[in-house]
């Protein structure tokens, strides 16, 4: 019996088509896409199924959309995996995902959370727009330090994601992040604007925080039953109070997604990692982080009789 370690992706992965076949050949996961569309009064499960894209795409419609279809799946190999998980991470929103499948967040709950939360982020956006930035390669200058000289002539910027070895994304005010991306390519590396409603991860979101401190507050969160690796420190969390404190602070802090995943391999040598929704984003990222990882990518139903076969091997 292999360890487990569970991964939920983040913005981004969403796609229409999402869930359609989970939810058709199972009634656990048709049942999750079911409960989120009366958990928000809303056709979610529609727009995952069918799109269309761009509203999917939608920072308020793609959190509850993500968080919905990793519970899914997470519904439907519990059963088979579950007493074989040591531990999960999620990517940003994914964090939310991994608290309720370690039982830490009763999923109507979840599902209202996070499409507050991408709400209150567009609302940040809106408030005071920026941009993304996604930095390829490893410049000769390190990316703080790009940072700090574009916001000391530009704009505030800031690194947003720590994802991998030679992937970084920054964030900030949009003449901060363009001075940033210019030095970047100064500096031998390559930077690509992200598709994103606001400056995730940076200082721009502040004015998010207070209302995700008031949601946070109304969900009633348990200690997770398996430790949850909290993106903020990349350390292992089960206590709820705790819990709360890391996904308020996560809003304006950088992901550590390289710490998160070094971490876990390193205390669960030989483990299987398991991304669990729409995509291969997580999995890309683990194989450059701990390349001679056992990943697998489930989000499907074919997906899921893959990843059975490997744990009844």
């Amino acid at each position: 019996m292999p360890n487990v370690v569970l991964l939920f992706p983040g913005q981004g992965s969403q796609a229409p088509g999402m869930g359609k076949d989970l939810s058709q050949r199972f009634s656990a996961a048709r049942e999750v896409f079911e409960a989120a569309d009366v958990a928000i009064d809303a056709p979610l499960s529609a727009l995952c199924f069918d799109g269309p894209a761009d509203e999917l795409t939608r920072t308020h419609n793609a959190q509850p959309a993500l968080l919905t279809h990793g519970a899914a799946v997470w519904a439907v190999v519990r059963d088979a995996i579950g007493e074989m998980v040591v531990g999960a991470a999620g990517h940003s929103l994914g964090e939310f995902t991994a608290y309720h499948a370690a039982d830490a967040l009763p999923f109507p709950e979840a599902v209202r959370l996070v499409r507050r939360r991408g709400q209150l982020m567009f609302e940040a956006g809106q408030a005071r727009p920026g941009a993304m930035a996604a930095v390829l390669g490893t410049p000769t200058t390190s990316i703080e330090e790009i940072c700090l000289e574009a916001t000391e002539t530009a704009g505030v910027v800031v690194p947003a994601n720590y994802n991998s070895p030679g992937q970084t994304v920054i964030s900030g005010e949009v003449a901060g992040v363009e001075h940033a991306m210019e030095l970047v390519k100064l500096a031998g590396a390559k930077a690509k604007r992200l598709n994103v409603s606001g400056a995730f991860h940076s200082p721009l979101m502040e004015s998010a925080v207070a209302g995700l401190v008031e949601a946070l507050d109304l969900a009633h969160f348990a200690d997770a039953r398996f430790p949850i690796y909290a993106n903020v420190n990349a350390q292992p969390i089960k206590d709820a109070a705790l819990a709360r404190r890391l996904l308020k602070e996560q809003l304006t802090a950088p992901v550590q997604w390289t710490r998160t995943i070094e971490s876990l391999a390193l205390l669960h040598p030989g483990a299987l990692f398991v991304e669990l929704g729409p995509g291969s984003v997580l999995k890309g990222l683990v194989k450059k982080i701990v390349p001679d990882a056992t990943v697998l990518s489930c989000g499907t139903g074919a997906d899921v009789d893959a990843l059975l076969a490997v744990v009844n091997a």
